[in-house]
């Protein structure tokens, strides 16, 4: 993946998807359903764009991915939609999102406990739901400095306050921390893939030692 800038402690292995489709004018992996999608990423990386793009569900949705069945959570209804990740993190109880307070006055990011995040079990039965495969995940992840760039020039718009202050640190703790979790739920089994810009194609996520 390309990081324009400091990589970062973790490196998030992926590669161009062999096949693809054209939804509504933006290429998709060949095997994820118009239905399917979940848009997520980091604070402006554009995922209300591209939600508008394929006429998608405007309204942001929030999913805390500590709660045991956030899989069943109301916000995830009606897709595709642009939703915005809680994070169980290491030292606190409640789970994080980038944007909150406690993430962004840490003197140190929060270090993402993998072990806290929930997982819709496997289908056992014919008759249950195979929730592991309702949902398509894309991460909008742009490289951190690019996003950084993005951010600068957002927040001369004053339009978002979460841009205020923001520092290149910052934005590639939110970038690792995202492309953490995009692995952790591809390896579990969710069908996961990442893009690095609204306009880029979209990438599978390739496995390899952690």
């Amino acid at each position: 993946m390309n990081d324009d800038g400091d990589a970062g402690p973790f490196q998030l292995q992926a590669e161009p998807c062999p096949e693809l489709q054209t939804i509504k004018g933006v290429l998709f992996p060949a095997d994820v359903s118009f239905r399917q999608l979940l848009i997520t990423g980091p604070p402006g990386a554009g995922k209300s764009t591209l939600i508008r793009r394929i006429n998608g569900w405007s309204e942001e949705g929030y999913v805390d991915l500590s709660l045991n069945k956030w899989w069943t959570a109301q916000a995830l209804a009606l897709r595709p939609r642009e939703i915005h990740l809680g994070f169980p993190c290491k030292g606190y109880k409640d789970a994080l999102a980038v944007f909150d307070e406690e993430w962004t006055r840490s003197l140190t990011p929060p270090e993402l406990d993998l072990s806290r995040i929930r997982i819709p079990p496997e289908k056992r039965f014919f008759w249950s739901v195979n929730w592991r495969a309702r949902y398509a995940f894309e991460f909008l992840i742009p490289p951190p400095g690019v996003l950084y760039r993005q951010r600068l020039e957002r927040s001369r718009r004053h339009t978002h306050p979460v841009d205020e202050n923001i520092s290149p640190e910052q934005v590639q703790n939110q970038v690792t921390i995202y492309r953490m979790a995009a692995d952790w739920l591809h390896r579990q089994g969710m069908k996961v893939y990442i893009r690095e810009g609204t306009d880029a194609a979209p990438l599978c996520i390739v496995d390899s030692e952690t």
